[in-house]
């Protein structure tokens, strides 16, 4: 079965999704479960089946092109290991296709029924035009077919389909009314009554969306409801682009043009995850001693090699510094460092600072605070605003509460990570200030992924909406940047998804005990949940536009 463009079944191609690159795939049949969409005017869609992530979709002919002939112009046209392991998998399905068949198991439910002759025997029989072979076929009904005068291999033939029949064609009309009224839902059975009328049938057409060329009305039931919805997952997911290592040769604009004399203390540091790498490059570079700790040891190397040193333990930080910072992913993990085995408790915490840097709810800062103070230490959360171009750049915004004499022997260090650093008082404030100010940030970029899903749909060019959008007074940084990565579908990580989903539910749970409603945020929250679900949680969190989109 071919179209106007000559594609059929089984043809490699690449076949391109809108806000991703081409990606290798095969015409398929579509899976039972696959969603047939509406077909625009004139633009013929193809089931594609992709490589690499296994899944289907319906791709526009205009966005698909032979695998082989532009095999050499598309292979550079993604760098991300999901590619490549694509790319690997079509190669293989080329030189040893048997080794794939399970893969295309799910289309066999759709594929055309592969006995013609017992079809056209069909077709042309009086009895079969009366009562078709469908729900309300009869084992005598088939019986009469088959005593039919014919030749011995079209006999073989009926049986071999007959056989594979399913069992319900045993069951009368009656008896599959009945079945539907026993379930409490008479518009079941009274569907089930007019199923096969030439009137039915019509209407069934006028009431289908997208292509039905592929229905089959004799077999056709208005009954079914309960479809499989795991066609929303049918979309090529993209891997994670690998995170550069950061240079630590090169110094940042911001920190040429600031005049730092640094602090005589000795500073440390936990944790040097995608906003830890450039804190830290620019407090080195600033002149500051500092002692670094990561759970993989091995992303303390390059540290070393620019002047830090290399403690063994979050407690052997404590014990070398006189202020540690901390800066890891969630709450627990910041508990974990605090209170765990070898933790920052067990080290001599008198006269010691410790300033938190994680994004934490409230009550997370306020048990650390206690604990460090009870053990002679001094405290200080200084929650940060900003992504990981800023924290390398150096124009982080620092929300400090806790020991003010803290935060002013901290203020070099701040100067060199920050453009600002303020003081909001007691501890508490500065989380809170974070969680708001995330929760913000949160809903506008789920407002800009949906905005540029929706053009999408609309037939609107999305860098068109940018281009507009800026000139706007909504532009911002923040929108433009996470607009870009929208377009280019490669969600380069600056700050993960699973953070910001993790911040949003801080905000909602401070919110919960304050009895204060945050309806938006929590439909937002739900939309980077599921986002999360879909094994985006690592991806930058504009990737919550997949979850918009599809």
């Amino acid at each position: 079965m071919t179209d106007s463009k000559g594609y059929a079944v089984n043809d490699l191609v690449w076949a391109k999704m809108k806000g991703f690159s081409p990606w290798p795939g095969r015409i398929s049949e579509p899976p039972a479960e696959l969603r047939r969409i509406t077909v625009k005017k004139n633009i013929p869609v193809r089931c594609i089946f992709f490589f690499g992530s296994n899944n289907y979709a319906w791709i526009e002919e205009t966005q698909i092109k032979p695998y082989h002939e532009f095999k050499e112009k598309l292979l550079s046209s993604c760098k991300s290991a999901g590619f490549k392991e694509a790319v690997q998998q079509i190669e293989e399905f080329i030189a040893t296709p048997e080794k794939f068949q399970h893969l295309f198991s799910s289309e066999a439910e759709n594929r055309p029924d592969p006995d013609v002759e017992f079809n056209k025997l069909r077709e042309g029989s009086t009895e079969s035009e009366e009562t078709s072979v469908n729900n309300t076929t009869t084992p005598a009904a088939l019986e009469t077919v088959e005593s039919t005068p014919t030749t011995a291999k079209k006999t073989a033939a009926r049986k071999k389909v007959r056989a594979s029949l399913p069992i319900k064609l045993n069951v009368d009309k009656a008896a599959s009314t009945t079945k539907a009224r026993s379930i409490g839902n008479k518009a079941k059975a009274a569907a089930l009554d007019d199923a096969t009328s030439p009137k039915r049938k019509r209407k069934i057409l006028n009431d289908t969306a997208g292509d039905v060329s592929s229905i089959d009305l004799d077999t056709f039931s208005p009954v079914r409801r309960n479809v499989p919805v795991s066609h929303l997952l049918n979309r090529p997911t993209v891997a994670r682009p690998a995170t550069p290592e950061i240079d630590m040769s090169s110094v940042s604009n911001a920190l040429q043009s600031r005049n730092i004399q640094a602090s005589n203390l000795k500073f440390g540091f936990l944790g040097l995850g995608i906003m830890g790498c450039g804190i830290v490059k620019n407090l080195l570079n600033s002149g500051h001693s500092v002692v670094v700790w990561n759970r993989t040891a091995t992303k303390c190397r390059k540290f070393q090699e620019a002047g830090a040193e290399i403690a063994d333990t979050p407690s052997d930080v404590i014990e070398m510094t006189d202020v540690t910072f901390s800066c890891v992913s969630d709450p627990q993990v910041a508990k974990d460092l605090v209170f765990g085995n070898c933790g920052v408790m067990s080290a001599n915490l008198v006269g010691k600072g410790y300033v938190e840097m994680t994004g934490v709810d409230p009550e997370t800062s306020q048990d650390i605070a206690e604990q460090i103070i009870s053990k002679g230490g001094r405290y200080l959360e200084a929650q940060i605003q900003g992504s990981k171009n800023q924290a390398e750049e150096g124009t982080l915004i620092i929300l400090a509460a806790g020991e003010r004499l803290l935060f002013e022997e901290c203020q070099t260090c701040f100067e060199a990570i920050s453009r600002n650093s303020f003081y909001l008082g007691d501890v508490g404030n500065a989380t809170k200030m974070n969680l708001v100010l995330q929760m913000i940030s949160g809903v506008m970029l789920a407002g800009i992924a949906e905005g540029l899903a929706l053009a999408d749909r609309a037939g609107l060019q999305q860098k068109d909406v940018l281009e507009v959008l800026e000139l706007t007074s909504m532009s911002s940084e923040m929108l433009m940047q996470k607009g870009n990565a929208i377009i280019k579908g490669e969600f380069p990580t600056h700050q993960p998804l699973k953070h910001m989903q993790k911040d949003l539910k801080l905000a909602l749970n401070m919110a919960d005990g304050l009895e204060q409603s945050l309806p938006i945020t929590a439909a937002s929250n739900e939309v980077y949940k599921h986002a999360k679900r879909l094994g985006y949680g690592s991806h930058d969190a504009s990737a919550v536009y997949v979850r918009a989109r599809f």
